[in-house]
Protein backbone atom coordinates (compact mmCIF):
# COMPACT_ATOMS: atom_id res chain seq x y z
CA UNK A 1 0.00 0.00 0.00
CA UNK A 2 1.18 3.07 -0.89
CA UNK A 3 0.33 6.66 0.63
CA UNK A 4 -1.09 8.53 -2.61
CA UNK A 5 -1.31 11.85 -1.20
CA UNK A 6 2.29 12.11 -0.70
CA UNK A 7 3.19 11.75 -4.36
CA UNK A 8 1.20 15.10 -4.84
CA UNK A 9 3.61 17.25 -2.12
CA UNK A 10 5.72 19.03 -4.76
CA UNK A 11 4.13 19.09 -7.29
CA UNK A 12 2.13 22.47 -6.02
CA UNK A 13 5.24 24.01 -5.00
CA UNK A 14 7.44 23.52 -7.77
CA UNK A 15 5.36 22.91 -10.47
CA UNK A 16 5.95 26.49 -11.77
CA UNK A 17 9.42 26.84 -11.55
CA UNK A 18 12.48 24.95 -13.15
CA UNK A 19 12.44 22.61 -10.75
CA UNK A 20 11.77 19.04 -11.34
CA UNK A 21 11.18 16.91 -8.37
CA UNK A 22 11.65 13.02 -8.29
CA UNK A 23 9.92 13.42 -4.87
CA UNK A 24 6.42 13.55 -6.72
CA UNK A 25 6.37 10.15 -7.43
CA UNK A 26 8.19 9.03 -4.41
CA UNK A 27 6.60 5.27 -3.52
CA UNK A 28 6.08 5.67 -0.24
CA UNK A 29 4.92 2.29 1.56
CA UNK A 30 2.80 1.74 4.28
CA UNK A 31 4.94 -0.68 6.73
CA UNK A 32 3.23 -4.26 6.41
CA UNK A 33 1.45 -5.26 9.68
CA UNK A 34 2.66 -8.59 11.90
CA UNK A 35 1.17 -12.07 10.84
CA UNK A 36 0.05 -13.42 13.69
CA UNK A 37 -0.50 -16.52 15.67
CA UNK A 38 -3.31 -15.15 18.65
CA UNK A 39 -0.30 -16.29 21.06
CA UNK A 40 0.18 -13.32 24.19
CA UNK A 41 2.91 -12.70 26.32
CA UNK A 42 2.27 -10.04 29.34
CA UNK A 43 5.34 -8.95 31.08
CA UNK A 44 4.61 -8.64 34.90
CA UNK A 45 7.89 -5.94 36.20
CA UNK A 46 10.03 -6.97 39.03
CA UNK A 47 7.76 -4.92 42.43
CA UNK A 48 9.27 -1.89 43.16
CA UNK A 49 10.19 -2.30 46.71
CA UNK A 50 12.66 -5.16 45.84
CA UNK A 51 13.56 -3.02 42.33
CA UNK A 52 15.37 -5.43 39.89
CA UNK A 53 16.19 -5.57 36.20
CA UNK A 54 13.62 -6.32 34.03
CA UNK A 55 15.17 -6.86 31.15
CA UNK A 56 15.44 -10.50 31.56
CA UNK A 57 11.90 -10.74 31.27
CA UNK A 58 11.23 -9.03 28.89
CA UNK A 59 13.49 -10.67 26.73
CA UNK A 60 11.81 -13.94 27.75
CA UNK A 61 8.51 -12.65 26.27
CA UNK A 62 10.19 -11.61 23.24
CA UNK A 63 11.31 -14.99 22.68
CA UNK A 64 8.10 -16.80 23.50
CA UNK A 65 6.11 -14.30 21.24
CA UNK A 66 8.09 -13.89 18.45
CA UNK A 67 7.01 -14.72 14.95
CA UNK A 68 3.60 -13.72 15.30
CA UNK A 69 2.75 -13.63 18.60
CA UNK A 70 2.07 -10.02 20.81
CA UNK A 71 3.81 -8.48 23.85
CA UNK A 72 1.93 -6.35 26.23
CA UNK A 73 3.22 -4.10 28.76
CA UNK A 74 0.19 -3.73 30.86
CA UNK A 75 -0.83 0.30 31.40
CA UNK A 76 0.06 1.76 34.61
CA UNK A 77 2.90 -0.48 34.86
CA UNK A 78 7.22 0.41 35.33
CA UNK A 79 10.05 -1.40 33.98
CA UNK A 80 13.31 -1.30 35.51
CA UNK A 81 15.84 -1.64 32.31
CA UNK A 82 19.47 -2.09 34.56
CA UNK A 83 21.34 -3.45 31.08
CA UNK A 84 21.36 -3.39 27.64
CA UNK A 85 19.08 -5.28 24.84
CA UNK A 86 18.82 -6.01 21.07
CA UNK A 87 15.83 -8.32 20.93
CA UNK A 88 15.24 -9.65 16.56
CA UNK A 89 11.94 -9.72 16.37
CA UNK A 90 9.89 -11.11 13.17
CA UNK A 91 6.05 -10.63 12.84
CA UNK A 92 5.62 -9.13 16.64
CA UNK A 93 2.86 -6.56 17.88
CA UNK A 94 3.92 -4.60 21.28
CA UNK A 95 1.37 -3.62 23.35
CA UNK A 96 3.30 -0.80 25.03
CA UNK A 97 1.15 0.66 27.40
CA UNK A 98 3.61 0.22 30.29
CA UNK A 99 7.21 2.53 30.77
CA UNK A 100 10.41 1.38 30.97
CA UNK A 101 12.77 3.13 33.09
CA UNK A 102 16.50 3.34 31.99
CA UNK A 103 18.98 2.93 35.36
CA UNK A 104 20.91 5.84 36.20
CA UNK A 105 24.06 3.25 36.41
CA UNK A 106 26.07 5.68 34.53
CA UNK A 107 29.36 3.19 34.77
CA UNK A 108 27.30 0.39 33.81
CA UNK A 109 25.98 2.20 30.68
CA UNK A 110 29.20 3.38 29.59
CA UNK A 111 31.18 0.36 29.46
CA UNK A 112 28.52 -1.93 28.03
CA UNK A 113 26.10 -0.31 25.74
CA UNK A 114 26.73 -1.33 22.38
CA UNK A 115 29.24 0.68 20.18
CA UNK A 116 28.09 2.88 17.30
CA UNK A 117 30.60 3.61 15.00
CA UNK A 118 28.96 6.77 13.66
CA UNK A 119 30.16 9.81 16.06
CA UNK A 120 31.54 6.93 18.65
CA UNK A 121 28.19 7.05 19.57
CA UNK A 122 26.10 4.32 21.90
CA UNK A 123 22.43 2.67 22.19
CA UNK A 124 20.96 1.11 25.33
CA UNK A 125 18.15 -0.61 23.21
CA UNK A 126 18.40 -1.78 19.88
CA UNK A 127 15.30 -3.35 18.12
CA UNK A 128 16.26 -5.53 14.64
CA UNK A 129 13.66 -7.39 12.82
CA UNK A 130 10.58 -7.29 10.17
CA UNK A 131 6.93 -6.49 10.57
CA UNK A 132 7.07 -5.00 13.34
CA UNK A 133 4.21 -2.99 15.38
CA UNK A 134 4.36 -0.64 18.57
CA UNK A 135 1.55 0.94 19.79
CA UNK A 136 1.55 3.00 22.74
CA UNK A 137 -2.35 3.07 23.77
CA UNK A 138 -2.26 6.86 25.03
CA UNK A 139 0.00 5.59 28.09
CA UNK A 140 3.37 3.80 27.14
CA UNK A 141 6.89 5.18 26.91
CA UNK A 142 10.70 5.59 27.24
CA UNK A 143 12.36 7.12 30.27
CA UNK A 144 15.86 6.92 29.61
CA UNK A 145 16.76 8.86 33.14
CA UNK A 146 18.77 11.73 30.98
CA UNK A 147 18.51 14.62 33.82
CA UNK A 148 21.44 11.96 36.21
CA UNK A 149 23.68 12.40 32.61
CA UNK A 150 22.89 16.06 32.13
CA UNK A 151 23.72 16.87 35.58
CA UNK A 152 27.13 14.72 36.12
CA UNK A 153 28.48 15.81 33.14
CA UNK A 154 27.38 19.99 33.16
CA UNK A 155 27.58 20.88 29.97
CA UNK A 156 31.00 18.39 28.75
CA UNK A 157 29.43 15.52 27.15
CA UNK A 158 31.59 12.23 27.58
CA UNK A 159 31.16 8.95 25.74
CA UNK A 160 29.09 6.50 26.74
CA UNK A 161 25.40 8.08 27.17
CA UNK A 162 23.35 5.14 25.52
CA UNK A 163 20.55 6.17 23.06
CA UNK A 164 17.26 4.81 24.49
CA UNK A 165 16.05 3.29 21.59
CA UNK A 166 17.90 2.47 17.51
CA UNK A 167 16.00 0.43 15.07
CA UNK A 168 19.10 -1.36 13.36
CA UNK A 169 18.55 -3.53 10.20
CA UNK A 170 14.73 -3.40 10.78
CA UNK A 171 11.70 -3.01 7.50
CA UNK A 172 8.42 -2.55 8.00
CA UNK A 173 8.00 -0.91 11.18
CA UNK A 174 5.40 1.04 12.58
CA UNK A 175 5.12 3.01 16.08
CA UNK A 176 1.90 4.96 17.23
CA UNK A 177 -0.34 6.10 20.14
CA UNK A 178 2.51 6.51 22.78
CA UNK A 179 1.86 8.47 26.18
CA UNK A 180 -0.04 11.62 26.43
CA UNK A 181 1.70 14.78 27.28
CA UNK A 182 1.90 14.99 31.25
CA UNK A 183 0.13 17.90 33.02
CA UNK A 184 1.92 20.62 33.50
CA UNK A 185 4.03 20.52 30.30
CA UNK A 186 4.25 23.87 28.16
CA UNK A 187 2.10 24.29 25.31
CA UNK A 188 3.16 27.60 23.52
CA UNK A 189 1.42 28.95 20.63
CA UNK A 190 -1.52 26.55 20.06
CA UNK A 191 -3.25 28.47 17.44
CA UNK A 192 -0.29 27.65 15.12
CA UNK A 193 -1.05 23.75 15.72
CA UNK A 194 -2.27 23.43 12.60
CA UNK A 195 -5.68 22.12 12.73
CA UNK A 196 -4.17 18.94 14.34
CA UNK A 197 -5.83 18.51 17.18
CA UNK A 198 -4.76 17.68 20.73
CA UNK A 199 -3.74 14.51 20.34
CA UNK A 200 0.22 14.77 20.98
CA UNK A 201 2.32 11.82 22.62
CA UNK A 202 4.88 11.00 24.86
CA UNK A 203 7.22 8.69 23.78
CA UNK A 204 11.06 8.93 25.23
CA UNK A 205 11.94 11.61 27.85
CA UNK A 206 14.89 12.43 29.25
CA UNK A 207 17.12 10.57 26.70
CA UNK A 208 20.44 10.58 27.55
CA UNK A 209 22.08 10.70 23.80
CA UNK A 210 19.86 10.68 20.18
CA UNK A 211 16.02 9.76 20.99
CA UNK A 212 15.15 7.55 18.41
CA UNK A 213 17.79 6.80 15.57
CA UNK A 214 16.57 4.54 12.45
CA UNK A 215 19.58 2.57 11.21
CA UNK A 216 19.50 0.43 7.94
CA UNK A 217 15.43 0.76 8.03
CA UNK A 218 13.40 0.57 5.03
CA UNK A 219 9.44 1.16 5.44
CA UNK A 220 9.13 2.70 8.71
CA UNK A 221 5.64 5.24 9.61
CA UNK A 222 6.26 6.82 13.72
CA UNK A 223 2.84 8.58 14.41
CA UNK A 224 2.56 10.83 17.48
CA UNK A 225 5.74 11.08 19.05
CA UNK A 226 6.95 13.18 21.81
CA UNK A 227 10.56 14.07 22.88
CA UNK A 228 11.49 15.76 26.05
CA UNK A 229 14.82 16.52 27.01
CA UNK A 230 15.21 18.80 30.43
CA UNK A 231 18.04 19.53 32.35
CA UNK A 232 16.38 20.14 35.35
CA UNK A 233 19.80 20.93 37.39
CA UNK A 234 21.59 23.34 34.56
CA UNK A 235 21.49 26.77 35.41
CA UNK A 236 19.31 29.41 33.16
CA UNK A 237 21.26 29.56 29.46
CA UNK A 238 23.38 27.03 30.17
CA UNK A 239 22.98 23.89 27.40
CA UNK A 240 23.74 20.98 29.68
CA UNK A 241 21.62 18.58 27.04
CA UNK A 242 23.86 18.24 24.06
CA UNK A 243 23.11 15.59 21.09
CA UNK A 244 19.69 15.23 22.37
CA UNK A 245 18.43 14.53 18.77
CA UNK A 246 14.79 13.95 18.82
CA UNK A 247 14.51 11.96 15.85
CA UNK A 248 17.39 10.86 13.43
CA UNK A 249 17.76 8.40 9.89
CA UNK A 250 21.17 6.86 8.45
CA UNK A 251 21.13 4.40 5.89
CA UNK A 252 17.14 4.51 5.76
CA UNK A 253 14.32 4.74 3.41
CA UNK A 254 11.31 5.36 3.25
CA UNK A 255 10.50 6.72 5.95
CA UNK A 256 7.19 8.98 7.51
CA UNK A 257 7.26 10.63 10.93
CA UNK A 258 4.14 12.40 11.93
CA UNK A 259 3.07 14.46 14.21
CA UNK A 260 6.23 14.85 16.22
CA UNK A 261 6.56 17.51 18.75
CA UNK A 262 9.99 17.66 20.42
CA UNK A 263 10.76 19.63 23.89
CA UNK A 264 14.65 20.51 24.80
CA UNK A 265 17.26 22.98 25.25
CA UNK A 266 19.18 22.46 22.21
CA UNK A 267 20.40 19.94 19.69
CA UNK A 268 19.27 19.59 15.84
CA UNK A 269 15.34 18.37 16.62
CA UNK A 270 15.38 15.84 13.43
CA UNK A 271 18.33 14.70 10.90
CA UNK A 272 18.69 12.87 8.17
CA UNK A 273 22.38 12.01 8.32
CA UNK A 274 22.76 10.03 4.74
CA UNK A 275 22.73 7.80 2.97
CA UNK A 276 18.86 8.53 3.11
CA UNK A 277 16.20 8.74 0.77
CA UNK A 278 12.41 9.21 0.59
CA UNK A 279 11.86 10.57 3.90
CA UNK A 280 8.27 12.44 5.16
CA UNK A 281 8.03 14.50 7.81
CA UNK A 282 4.88 15.98 8.59
CA UNK A 283 2.69 18.32 11.59
CA UNK A 284 5.94 19.09 13.53
CA UNK A 285 6.36 21.00 16.33
CA UNK A 286 9.77 21.83 17.47
CA UNK A 287 10.18 23.97 21.06
CA UNK A 288 13.84 24.24 21.57
CA UNK A 289 16.59 22.87 20.34
CA UNK A 290 18.33 23.80 16.72
CA UNK A 291 15.83 23.17 14.07
CA UNK A 292 15.48 20.50 11.37
CA UNK A 293 18.71 19.76 9.79
CA UNK A 294 19.34 17.77 6.59
CA UNK A 295 22.99 16.46 7.96
CA UNK A 296 25.56 16.97 8.72
CA UNK A 297 26.83 15.01 5.77
CA UNK A 298 30.52 14.01 4.36
CA UNK A 299 32.13 13.46 7.63
CA UNK A 300 33.76 10.36 6.71
CA UNK A 301 35.22 9.61 3.41
CA UNK A 302 31.93 7.82 2.19
CA UNK A 303 29.16 8.26 0.14
CA UNK A 304 26.61 10.33 2.27
CA UNK A 305 23.58 10.98 -0.23
CA UNK A 306 20.13 12.25 0.87
CA UNK A 307 17.09 12.69 -1.79
CA UNK A 308 13.49 12.82 -1.99
CA UNK A 309 12.90 14.36 1.53
CA UNK A 310 9.71 16.58 2.44
CA UNK A 311 9.66 18.53 5.90
CA UNK A 312 5.90 19.72 5.87
CA UNK A 313 3.47 21.54 8.44
CA UNK A 314 6.04 23.10 11.52
CA UNK A 315 6.44 24.95 14.03
CA UNK A 316 10.00 26.41 15.12
CA UNK A 317 9.36 28.05 18.82
CA UNK A 318 12.66 29.02 20.29
CA UNK A 319 13.43 28.32 23.95
CA UNK A 320 15.50 30.48 25.74
CA UNK A 321 16.55 32.27 23.05
CA UNK A 322 19.14 29.81 22.24
CA UNK A 323 17.82 28.19 18.75
CA UNK A 324 20.24 28.95 15.99
CA UNK A 325 18.75 27.22 13.20
CA UNK A 326 15.73 26.78 11.65
CA UNK A 327 15.57 24.16 8.88
CA UNK A 328 19.01 24.12 7.10
CA UNK A 329 21.11 21.73 5.02
CA UNK A 330 24.95 21.18 6.44
CA UNK A 331 28.02 19.32 5.13
CA UNK A 332 31.50 18.76 5.74
CA UNK A 333 34.37 20.31 4.58
CA UNK A 334 36.48 18.08 1.37
CA UNK A 335 39.28 17.83 2.88
CA UNK A 336 40.00 15.88 5.88
CA UNK A 337 40.79 18.09 8.60
CA UNK A 338 41.79 17.37 12.22
CA UNK A 339 39.09 17.58 14.94
CA UNK A 340 38.69 17.74 18.26
CA UNK A 341 36.40 16.31 20.80
CA UNK A 342 35.23 12.40 21.11
CA UNK A 343 32.48 12.77 18.71
CA UNK A 344 35.51 12.81 16.10
CA UNK A 345 38.14 10.67 17.95
CA UNK A 346 40.54 13.43 17.94
CA UNK A 347 40.77 12.14 14.15
CA UNK A 348 39.93 14.09 10.67
CA UNK A 349 36.61 13.89 9.69
CA UNK A 350 36.03 15.58 6.47
CA UNK A 351 36.34 14.38 2.69
CA UNK A 352 32.85 12.47 2.58
CA UNK A 353 30.86 12.81 -1.45
CA UNK A 354 27.63 12.72 -2.57
CA UNK A 355 24.32 14.10 -3.52
CA UNK A 356 21.48 16.12 -1.41
CA UNK A 357 19.00 16.59 -3.80
CA UNK A 358 15.01 16.88 -3.99
CA UNK A 359 14.11 18.22 -0.47
CA UNK A 360 11.71 20.37 0.46
CA UNK A 361 10.43 22.49 3.64
CA UNK A 362 7.06 23.37 3.23
CA UNK A 363 4.21 25.45 5.63
CA UNK A 364 6.98 27.01 8.62
CA UNK A 365 6.29 29.01 11.50
CA UNK A 366 9.11 30.53 13.16
CA UNK A 367 9.37 32.12 16.22
CA UNK A 368 12.48 33.20 17.57
CA UNK A 369 15.18 31.05 15.61
CA UNK A 370 18.56 32.92 14.84
CA UNK A 371 18.18 32.33 11.09
CA UNK A 372 15.82 31.59 8.28
CA UNK A 373 16.56 28.65 5.62
CA UNK A 374 19.81 28.20 4.87
CA UNK A 375 22.40 26.46 3.70
CA UNK A 376 26.14 25.49 4.86
CA UNK A 377 28.58 23.77 3.41
CA UNK A 378 31.67 24.44 5.76
CA UNK A 379 31.28 21.96 8.82
CA UNK A 380 34.44 21.16 10.55
CA UNK A 381 36.33 23.33 7.62
CA UNK A 382 39.93 25.11 8.69
CA UNK A 383 40.89 28.46 7.01
CA UNK A 384 42.38 26.72 4.01
CA UNK A 385 39.40 24.13 3.63
CA UNK A 386 36.43 26.10 3.07
CA UNK A 387 34.37 26.08 -0.25
CA UNK A 388 35.83 22.29 -0.48
CA UNK A 389 32.55 20.20 0.41
CA UNK A 390 32.36 17.31 -1.93
CA UNK A 391 28.47 17.21 -1.68
CA UNK A 392 26.41 18.98 -4.44
CA UNK A 393 23.37 20.34 -3.34
CA UNK A 394 20.31 20.98 -5.87
CA UNK A 395 16.93 21.25 -6.23
CA UNK A 396 15.74 22.58 -2.90
CA UNK A 397 12.98 24.65 -2.17
CA UNK A 398 11.82 26.07 1.39
CA UNK A 399 7.85 27.78 0.81
CA UNK A 400 5.88 29.49 2.71
CA UNK A 401 7.71 30.41 6.07
CA UNK A 402 6.61 32.96 8.11
CA UNK A 403 7.21 34.35 11.58
CA UNK A 404 9.92 36.09 13.27
CA UNK A 405 13.55 35.57 13.73
CA UNK A 406 16.24 37.16 15.88
CA UNK A 407 19.01 38.05 12.82
CA UNK A 408 22.44 38.55 14.08
CA UNK A 409 22.89 40.94 10.92
CA UNK A 410 20.16 43.40 10.01
CA UNK A 411 17.79 42.33 7.29
CA UNK A 412 19.22 39.10 7.02
CA UNK A 413 16.51 36.30 6.37
CA UNK A 414 18.59 33.28 4.75
CA UNK A 415 21.86 32.66 3.84
CA UNK A 416 23.60 30.06 1.56
CA UNK A 417 26.70 29.12 1.52
CA UNK A 418 27.64 26.03 -0.73
CA UNK A 419 30.64 24.63 -2.55
CA UNK A 420 32.90 26.12 -4.75
CA UNK A 421 34.15 22.49 -5.97
CA UNK A 422 30.34 21.63 -6.82
CA UNK A 423 27.88 24.73 -6.72
CA UNK A 424 24.87 24.23 -5.81
CA UNK A 425 21.75 25.22 -8.26
CA UNK A 426 17.97 25.14 -8.29
CA UNK A 427 17.90 26.66 -4.84
CA UNK A 428 14.48 28.05 -4.39
CA UNK A 429 12.80 30.66 -2.00
CA UNK A 430 9.12 31.17 -2.54
CA UNK A 431 6.74 32.77 -0.19
CA UNK A 432 9.37 33.82 2.43
CA UNK A 433 7.56 36.47 4.71
CA UNK A 434 9.83 36.39 7.95
CA UNK A 435 10.56 39.18 10.55
CA UNK A 436 14.24 39.52 10.89
CA UNK A 437 13.63 40.93 14.38
CA UNK A 438 10.55 41.97 16.57
CA UNK A 439 10.54 45.46 15.81
CA UNK A 440 11.49 45.11 12.00
CA UNK A 441 8.84 44.19 8.91
CA UNK A 442 8.29 40.97 7.32
CA UNK A 443 10.65 40.45 4.65
CA UNK A 444 11.21 37.97 1.85
CA UNK A 445 14.43 35.44 1.91
CA UNK A 446 17.66 38.02 1.81
CA UNK A 447 21.30 37.58 2.62
CA UNK A 448 24.19 36.59 1.01
CA UNK A 449 24.97 33.86 -1.61
CA UNK A 450 27.97 31.86 -1.88
CA UNK A 451 29.42 29.67 -4.52
CA UNK A 452 26.14 29.29 -6.55
CA UNK A 453 25.84 27.77 -10.40
CA UNK A 454 24.93 31.16 -12.40
CA UNK A 455 21.15 31.88 -12.34
CA UNK A 456 21.68 28.64 -9.74
CA UNK A 457 18.98 30.58 -6.94
CA UNK A 458 15.70 31.69 -6.92
CA UNK A 459 13.63 34.41 -4.50
CA UNK A 460 16.64 35.23 -2.59
CA UNK A 461 18.31 38.71 -2.73
CA UNK A 462 21.72 39.89 -1.51
CA UNK A 463 25.28 39.70 -2.46
CA UNK A 464 25.61 36.84 -4.80
CA UNK A 465 22.40 35.94 -4.99
CA UNK A 466 21.02 37.30 -8.28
Amino acid sequence: MVFPWLSRLLVPALAATSLVSATATLPYAEPRSPNSTGKTCVVEPSPKRCRRDDVPRILEAFRECNHGGTVVFPEGKEYYIAQRLNPTLYDVTIEWRGTWLFSDDLDYWRNNSYPIAFQNHAAGFVITGDRIHIDGHGTGGINGSGNTWYTAEAGATQPGRPMPMVLWNVSDVKIEHCKPLPSGTVRLHVTYLLNRGDHLQVSIVQPPLWSLNIMNGTDIWVDDLYVNATALDAPYGKNWVQNTDGFDTMDARNVMLTNFVYQVATMPSLSSLGPTTSIARMQITVHGGNGIAIGSLGQYKEDSSVANVVVKDVQILTNNKDMHNMAYIKTWTGEEVMQKGYESGSQPRGGGWGEVKNILFENFYVDGSASGPSINQDSGANSTTKGTSNMLISNVAWVNITGEIIAKTANRTAAVSCSQRRPCYDIEMREISLKPSADAPAMGANGECFYVAPGGIHGMTGEGCE
